[in-house]
């Protein structure tokens, strides 16, 4: 895969990622959405996504406190991987906390990902004790005490993303990343102001849930009682009941098509659709729970849309802005 560049950083990375949430071992309330994967099973789609072009992994101190951190780590090292051989992104909770806690725990997450260091540091989602400005202060002092390389945050509404920036443009630190939740059935960020901005002050857009929990897949289209046996919340969401899958079918019916035409899946499709829609601002970290998932992963770069595809693509999603 044809790597780019991580905001206004000298980090490169692949269009597609692999968001490791599901290496929480099913602990807290993140780790509640997955079962406990077997440390064997970490390897194989680590491994998988490496092989496949993958160059950087998004964790979480959220996910199962550290857990997933650790597991990746662990993974990474029995592959033989050193630092410096892959990017790391990781995040800090921000509730109910005070941006002191962001130089406070920044030791447990470098023990945590031990060896390699952290390459980015995102505040992982909007509410805190603190103010924007004095998360963002406290992540600029991390970067100039070279603890980390660069910052992001998550779930940032345009107005607080631009806020970030300019504070930590004062310290000379780039906001490089906003990852949002962004998908062909949540395309929110279009309509919001947060997509704009994101190319206005160039920052990468990470695209987090773009397969929309498994949706996009078409699998519970075609066999809705699969919904049933699914692990956690989601199967409670209005996109999984009846009403929202049948919103959902003429765009399905859409990406089976264009898959058929390019010998893919629908999954690969609506990965391909979000990493090359908008240039190079986005990219996305599915995450995978099977090898033959970062394996179907990796093979979304494979092919190319035509313009024509990308368009008729876009129109059967619009009404999900």
């Amino acid at each position: 895969m044809k790597l780019r560049r991580l905001g206004q950083s000298e980090i490169e990375i692949s269009p597609i990622g692999l968001g490791c949430w599901q290496f929480s071992e099913g602990s807290g309330l993140a780790g509640g959405f997955w079962e406990a994967l077997p440390a064997d099973t970490v390897q194989e789609i680590i491994d998988a996504s490496l092989r496949g072009g993958i160059n950087w992994f998004d964790t979480a101190e959220a996910y199962g406190n550290g857990r997933s951190e650790r597991a990746l780590a662990a993974a990474l090292t029995r592959l033989g991987k050193k630092p410096g051989d892959v990017v790391v992104a990781t995040k800090w909770f921000p509730f109910p906390r005070f941006a002191s806690h962001i130089g406070k725990t920044i030791g447990d997450r470098l023990s945590a990902l031990s060896p390699f260091p952290i390459d980015l540091h995102q505040i992982h989602q909007p509410f805190s004790l603190a103010t924007v400005t004095a998360q963002a202060n406290a992540m600029a002092d991390l970067v100039q005490e070279g603890k980390i390389r660069t910052v992001g945050v998550s779930n940032f509404s345009e107005k607080r993303m631009r806020k970030a920036h300019a504070v930590l443009a004062a310290r000379g630190v780039p906001l490089v990343s906003n990852q949002m939740q962004y998908s062909l059935l949540d395309r929110r960020i279009e309509s919001n102001g947060v997509l704009a901005a994101a190319k206005e002050l160039g920052i990468t857009i990470i695209a987090y849930s773009p397969l929309a929990q498994g949706l996009l897949s078409g699998k519970f289209h075609e066999d809705p009682s699969l919904i049933r046996s699914r692990v956690g919340p989601r199967k409670f969401l209005p996109s999984f009941r009846a009403k929202g899958l049948e919103r959902s079918r003429p765009l399905i019916e859409e990406l089976r098509k264009v898959a058929t035409a390019h010998g893919v899946t629908p999954s690969q499709v609506a990965l391909n659709w979000l990493a090359t829609f908008h240039g190079d601002t986005v990219v996305v970290i599915p995450g995978a729970t099977k090898r033959r998932h970062a394996e179907e992963n990796v093979g979304a770069m494979g092919f190319n849309l035509s313009q024509d595809e990308l368009g008729r693509i876009d129109e059967l999603s619009r009404q999900f802005r």
